[in-house]
C-alpha cells in the first residue's frame, strides 16, 4: 500500500509533465509542416482533373 502512495502521485506528475511538454510544443510552432508545402510543388494538378 505504500508504494502505491508514491506511485500513484509519481504517475500523476509525469502525465502533466507530458501534457506540459506538448502544450509548449503547439505554442512554439513545433507541429508546423515546412516540407510538406515544399512536396506540395511537386504533385501533378493536372492528374487530379481526370
Amino acid at each position: 500500500m505504500n508504494g502505491l502512495a508514491i506511485l500513484i502521485p509519481v504517475a500523476i506528475g509525469l502525465g502533466l509533465l507530458g501534457l506540459a511538454a506538448f502544450f509548449w510544443a503547439l505554442r512554439h510552432d513545433q507541429f508546423d509542416d515546412p516540407d510538406g508545402a515544399a512536396a506540395r510543388i511537386l504533385i501533378d494538378d493536372e492528374e487530379e482533373g481526370r
